[in-house]
């Protein structure tokens, strides 16, 4: 799962590198400096990644990618309602839909893959020890 997260963000980080532009179409205007924003972000997701694959930063790494995800929430309402079109992505709700209700898995995912999360499938050191 550590390795497909990682893959994700890497893409979406090179995305963000190479072509600001289709994202600034998404980038609510209340972003200030939005054109370094993209920058910085997609700095951001290959770091993380990277960190989150072999870093002694891997639990580090998935919280930000994680409150990253929480941050970037706004972008992809914003692409649904105004149904802005960017290459390779629809902006039918066919897409839209499954994209918004699965961001608090991506969430979930980038806490889970780093140990920051054990839940549901890990039993809690709590409960281990009462056992």
């Amino acid at each position: 799962m550590r390795v497909v997260l990682a893959i994700f963000y890497t893409a979406a980080g090179i995305a963000h590198l190479l072509a600001p532009d289709q994202l600034l179409a998404i980038t609510p205007s209340w972003v200030p400096f939005q054109r370094q924003v993209i920058f910085s972000t997609g700095l951001f997701e290959v770091a993380a990644s990277t960190a989150l694959l072999v870093g002694v930063q891997r639990k580090s790494a998935g919280i930000l990618m994680a409150l990253y995800a929480l941050c970037v929430w706004p972008a992809n309402f914003k692409h649904a309602i105004e149904g802005i079109d960017l290459p390779y992505i629809s902006s039918s709700w066919w897409y839209h839909v499954p994209r918004l209700a699965f961001q608090p898995v991506i969430i979930w995912w980038a806490l889970f893959c780093s140990s920051a999360v054990s839940w549901p499938f890990r039993p809690s050191r709590r409960n281990l020890l009462r056992h």
